[in-house]
């Protein structure tokens, strides 16, 4: 197609030549032809001829320029077609296998003789067409990485141009903040929210502006940050949105209010009864049995605190790994019999029964025998405090898996449902006022999981209310234990 518009140029060009030639040469005829009447009657025989021999010279140097420039014309066009069109037509005939990778040798003709002139320039456009493929591919190569990286993100990033329309978003934002196809901009993304917040303000003002915001969408805590983007000219481009999902610090923050408040509380209600006792006995004189009753009071307070102060002492040393403990083998069913045995007085106390029954096929344990007591001595004490006078309570100690087993089943007063995912969180209770008229500090449950966890072991409680609970802890047994 080039070769055709070129060789129709020069020709065009030529026949323009030859008539502006022609026309010049008859032009200058016409002019001698004019004088030559003038010449006639003159008589003058000499110039006659003179003017004849100019008309034939003119028409003569006519043809021979239209000759001469009829070839030039195809000259050229031989020599433009064989040092431009031809390698520029071979040039864009193999640009599609160019595109697409291939290595194209340009430089020799069919005769095998070595192309100049054109040949840099057609060097210079595959030069340029790889290069710009190698750019384009590595373009390319960039865009999916980001595409990668923002689909596998937890953090919700949102990107808006300078209008405020959508330009990136991943999967993660769109999950935080519950987005549907209809919230496609700046505006009604963060209305929807209830985030009173101004493009503008961000991108101008951005020293005086707030960039972070702290906002609840459904049960999730979200933090947003704002950050205003700028192209290569230091000029703003755009905003970028970036999402947190900060529920579990928002979660062990209240944790850590309620824990500091428990704690409180839980010291404040003894320290104050043995205050106010004290300050009683001090004031005034009192016959021996109230003396001793105030007392008892006292010493009972004491030690409650005491027991608590304890029991915080013994979390924060399994928190901090701080707990040294000694692993040992021990008999599982035999340490199970000997916690019942302690525990007889209360249970007899209450008129309850407690059978213990140990499979013949248990293995021996290999634990902190120490921790797996008191972990025992816990649930049993649970057991015990929580089911009422002529209760029943069985022990069942067996092997199952790679795990020997303790479970501890009562017809005690049972827990409700909902609370059956909270009874391992630090002073939670289920009933604090029936938890504190039994004495205890909220922290056993607590306890008995960190010690399990250390030991590789579990504890998992089903309840009921009304018909009674049943606990069953796991420890491991040498065998598993590397």
């Amino acid at each position: 197609m080039i070769k055709d518009i070129q060789l129709r140029m020069i020709l065009i060009f030529g026949i323009i030549g030859i008539i502006l030639i022609s026309g010049l040469g008859i032009f200058y005829s016409i002019s001698i032809n004019g004088l030559l009447p003038e010449v006639v009657n003159s008589q003058n025989a000499q110039n006659v001829l003179l003017l004849e021999s100019q008309l034939k010279t003119t028409f003569i140097v006519t043809m021979v320029s239209n000759v001469l420039f009829a070839g030039i014309s195809i000259l050229m066009a031989v020599i433009v077609s064989k040092k431009i069109i031809n390698p520029i037509s071979k040039l864009i005939k193999s640009a599609p296998r160019i595109a697409a990778g291939e290595t194209v040798d340009l430089n020799e003709n069919k005769d095998g003789r070595k192309k100049t002139e054109v040949d840099d320039l057609t060097n210079a456009f595959q030069i340029m067409t790889n290069e710009i493929g190698d750019n384009i591919n590595e373009v390319n190569r960039q865009k999916k990485q980001m595409e990668a990286i923002l689909l596998h993100m937890t953090d919700g990033i949102i990107v808006f141009n300078m209008q405020g329309k959508i330009t990136h978003i991943n999967p993660a934002a769109i999950e935080f903040l519950k987005l549907s196809e209809k919230d496609n901009n700046f505006e009604r993304i963060f209305r929807k929210i209830n985030i009173d917040i101004n493009l503008e303000k961000i991108v101008y003002l951005e020293n005086w502006t707030s960039s972070e915001q702290r906002v609840q969408v459904e049960e999730k805590y979200l933090n947003i940050f704002f950050a205003s983007l700028k192209d290569e000219n230091e000029r703003p481009s755009g905003i970028m949105v970036v999402i947190q999902d900060i529920t579990e610090h928002v979660k062990l923050d209240n944790m850590r209010k309620e824990f500091v408040a428990d704690v409180s509380h839980e010291l404040k209600t003894p320290i104050t009864s043995i205050m106010g006792y004290a300050d009683t006995l001090i004031e005034g004189e009192y016959d021996k049995e109230t003396q001793d009753k105030f007392l008892s009071v006292i010493s009972s307070e004491a030690r409650r605190m005491a027991k608590l102060v304890t029991d915080l002492l013994i979390l924060s040393r399994y928190d901090t790994n701080k707990t040294e403990y000694e692993i040992t083998e021990f008999d599982l069913g035999e340490l199970t019999k000997k916690c019942q045995e302690k525990l007889q007085i209360e249970i007899d106390k209450k008129g309850q029964s407690a059978e213990c029954f140990v499979t013949a096929n248990v293995p021996p344990v290999y634990a902190n025998k120490e921790g797996i007591e008191r972990v025992i001595l816990n649930i049993l004490s649970n057991s015990i405090k929580y089911t009422k006078e002529g209760g029943s309570i069985k022990i069942y100690v067996g092997f199952v898996y790679n795990d020997a087993y303790i479970k501890v089943i009562d017809n005690g007063i049972g827990i409700p449902e909902e609370d059956l995912n909270r009874i391992f969180e630090r002073f939670y209770r289920v009933d604090k006022a029936r938890t504190r008229e039994f004495g205890g500090t909220g922290l056993g449950l607590s306890i008995a999981k960190e010690i399990l966890d250390k030991n590789r072991g579990s504890i998992d409680i089903k309840s009921e209310v009304g018909k009674g609970t049943e606990v069953v802890i796991r420890v491991p047994t040498k065998k598993t234990v590397k």
